[in-house]
């Protein structure tokens, strides 16, 4: 059994596009006609590009291999170029690939993936969701008012969720990181509050900055929030400082969670190593596939820390996620988009399942979905922005900062 061909398709969710402007899928083809599915979540480059790069890294260091030897692939494109350190766009290549080797060798054994990663640790696995505004909410106005998202929250957990992730504290800029405007601390604190009041202890508070603040500021806020209980300050520093973010963690009672925007085990073992944080979020598309996530975690098991796999991206992420939550015995909960979305559900057949706001691993071989490439197909992206963009002004100290979900996809950028 050879690794023969691949495909890549980019598909972009309808407006209002909860998981980024598009997904980049990769087919991955054996020499006998067994398929594969992956997802590669990079985007420091456009699609256009990532197509050649996820080619470029199928053709050198896969083409013709075993699915089976995950590890000397991984081998050859970690250490492409001369150069054996993380590359944030081989790796995202890589690990759509990878996860797709994986589907494939479940298909082969008739087994699911969790059962060739050591077998089902958890039959049930905690799952939360970012509070996104409903249909009947304005949608502009959610994310500065702290009653819509209560209101959301609530009916998140009525629903049987026990987490829930919210930003409030401000945009995403490209600059470093800066102190939050005074407004954007009261402005956290009330969404703190009100989500708190609205549903108890009956769920968990999962507060978002994604890398915004400086190490002083993110100490500010998250004195702020404490009282609130936060079960974690998701990366309050930009991620290339470790030894910051460890200041930070020492000078908060809230945990600290990182991990989205790192790539393989050499980036994570110093967040372990300096205390910087003691909750992982790899993202699978991104961080070197599952076999390296499964690396991740066993290092993160042995300094008492705990996974909570990442996922702001499409629905064969999210079957990676499963598999991997599923064998780890340090898993901490999953992240979804909601419970998938119309759109995610329908690309792979509607084949995760929730019960009571857990998700249940499929039992199927490989992934345990169906993909239904005629529709991943049917919404191409032909845009020119890339998954996630940034904001290039600075922080306002005057007017109020309005973060808006991250990358709402408008229907004009879906044509």
């Amino acid at each position: 059994m050879k690794l023969a061909d691949v495909d890549v398709i980019v598909t972009a969710p309808p407006s209002p596009g909860w998981g980024g402007r598009y997904w980049i899928f990769v087919k991955v083809t054996t020499a006998c006609g067994i398929v594969g599915w992956g997802e590669c979540y990079a985007s420091s480059v456009g699609p256009t590009a990532m197509r050649a790069v996820i080619e470029d890294v199928f053709a050198r260091h896969v083409a013709g291999e075993h699915p089976a030897n995950i590890e000397l692939m991984f081998r050859r494109a970690y250490s492409s170029g001369f150069t054996q350190r993380p590359d944030l766009t081989v790796m995202g290549a890589f690990s759509g690939l990878e996860i797709a080797c994986w589907d494939i060798l479940g298909k082969a054994l008739d087994r699911p993936v969790w059962a060739l990663l050591g077998g089902k640790t958890n039959d049930r696995l905690r799952a939360y969701t970012y509070l996104y505004p409903k249909n009947d909410q304005d949608h502009d106005r959610f994310w500065v008012t702290p009653e819509m998202s209560a209101e959301a929250a609530l009916a998140w957990v009525e629903e049987g969720f026990t987490a829930v992730k919210f930003d409030p504290a401000g945009p995403y800029t490209i600059r470093p990181g800066h102190q939050p405007a005074m407004r954007d601390i009261s402005r956290s604190v009330a969404f703190c509050k009100a989500i708190r009041e609205a549903v108890g202890d009956r769920a968990d508070l999962l507060f978002g900055t994604h890398g915004q603040f400086s190490t002083g500021g993110a100490i500010r806020m998250a004195h702020a929030i404490a009282p609130y209980q936060p079960l974690w300050f998701e990366e309050p520093i930009p991620p290339d400082n470790v030894a910051a973010m460890a200041r930070v963690a020492a000078a908060s009672s809230v945990p600290v969670a990182t991990g989205e925007r790192l790539t393989t085990k050499a980036e994570f073992a110093p967040i372990l190593r300096e205390g910087a944080a003691t909750i992982l979020q790899p993202a699978l598309g991104r961080v070197g596939g599952i076999n390296e996530a499964r690396k991740i975690a066993a290092l993160a098991e042995v300094y008492n820390a705990q996974m909570a796999p990442h996922l702001y991206a499409g629905p064969i992420e999210w079957a990676a996620n499963v598999a991997l939550g599923t064998a780890i015995p340090n898993l901490l909960m999953v992240e979804t988009i909601e419970t998938g979305c119309a759109f995610h559900r329908a690309l792979i057949g509607d084949t995760i399942r929730f019960d009571a706001g857990d998700l249940i691993p499929p039992d199927a071989p490989g992934l345990g979905i169906e993909v239904n490439e005629a529709l991943a197909r049917a919404h191409p992206y032909t845009g020119d922005q890339l998954h996630l963009q940034m904001q290039e002004a600075p922080c306002d100290y005057a007017q109020e900062n309005v973060f808006a979900g991250g990358a709402p996809v408008r229907p004009a950028e879906n044509i």
